[in-house]
């Protein structure tokens, strides 16, 4: 009796050593699955804007290439804020909870960012701001902190630029009445927000810079959304009728619905104002193509979210980021834009 004993504890630590052996082995199966992955939590402010998924989308085309490049799998997890900052704060808390390697934030509210950069920080997650700017002081709170991003100042030159270059070709293009000034109303994107404000500004002073005068007739925020920019357009339509001879639009998707109002009202214009937007979004240059918008500004999305990718993966890596991305400077990289119009629209359809 006591020999069975002896044989069955002998057989019992066998076992507890086969499971603990086991065990291990997982453990370190799975730790060495971890090192061969790079996980990036991905947050954006609204999933219908047509830019920020165009970028989006151009992060997951771009993995492909940098595995191969670094030897890893990178797992993006993109998720939607829609709008609502205490929902991107959470989201946020989520990435960091679940050990990601690296966090990109396309801020709801960039008045609020110190509080992810605190969040990040104390977490030792890097973070990578995009598209909508943080301000400075938020930027340099910690050093594995980056933002990727256009120039709104270039934004609004170029955008200014169209207008300048088609009017010095033909000013009757826009001087309906002959009264040597352009009347025009004015979409912008978000009340506050820096992008729309500057955009704003320099689009205006590029074509009055130029010597063209202009009048404006109204200003009304759309939030960059289409629909609010058609509803806005048929309002405009009521008050202005055929004064208008110019729409500005602060990005290609409130163009496109203040150019879907107006061709449902071809009947109140002698001839339709003409109309200029931002950012280069596939319909946009459908649009200037088929010259029912005179022009807009490439805003490069592709080569933001390369920008985005390889700085996230830089830091998960603990590369050296200035090295892989030469071209930023300190933690700031810009992407540059350019100016298209039916002249060289063709360049950029099918990018």
């Amino acid at each position: 009796m006591r020999r069975y004993c002896i044989r069955g504890a002998r057989i019992g630590i066998v076992l507890v050593l086969i499971l603990g052996l086991c065990a291990c082995s997982n453990r370190k199966q799975s730790e060495s699955e971890k090192e061969k992955s790079i996980r990036i939590g991905v947050t954006i402010y609204r999933g219908d804007d047509a830019f920020i998924t165009s970028l989006y989308s151009y992060m997951e085309d771009a993995v492909k290439e940098k595995e191969k490049e670094i030897g890893r799998k990178i797992v993006l997890t993109m998720a939607d804020a829609k709008k609502n900052q205490s929902s991107q704060t959470d989201q946020v808390d989520d990435f960091i909870q679940k050990e990601y390697d690296a966090i990109c934030v396309n801020l709801v509210d960039r008045t609020v960012a110190s509080v992810i950069v605190n969040k990040a920080k104390e977490a030792e997650v890097p973070l990578v701001f995009f598209n909508r700017e943080p301000v400075q002081a938020d930027l340099d709170l910690w050093d594995k902190v980056y933002y990727v991003g256009s120039d709104a100042k270039e934004a609004g030159e170029l955008e200014g630029q169209v207008v300048v270059e088609a009017y010095q070709k033909n000013p009757e293009l826009f001087d309906k009445n002959g009264d040597g000034k352009i009347q025009y109303v004015l979409l912008e994107g978000d009340q506050g927000h820096q992008d729309s404000m500057i955009r704003t500004e320099y689009t205006i002073k590029t074509i009055t810079d130029a010597g063209i005068p202009m009048e404006r007739l109204d200003i009304i925020t759309a939030n960059w959304m289409r629909n609010m920019a058609y509803a806005t357009m048929l309002e405009w339509i009521g008050r202005f009728g055929d004064e208008m001879e110019l729409v500005v639009s602060n990005n290609d998707d409130m163009a496109i619905g203040a150019i879907e109002a107006i061709n449902e009202n071809r009947e109140v214009f002698t001839k339709k104002p003409q109309v200029v937007g931002t950012d280069g979004i596939k319909e946009g240059l459908e649009m200037v193509q088929k010259s029912e918008m005179l022009g807009t500004v490439k805003n490069d999305a592709k080569g933001q979210a390369e920008a985005v990718l390889d700085i996230a993966c830089a830091e998960a890596l603990n590369q050296k980021v200035k090295e892989i991305r030469p071209g930023i400077k300190g933690r700031d990289e810009r992407i540059s834009q350019h100016m298209v119009n039916q002249d060289n629209v063709n360049e950029y359809i099918g990018e």
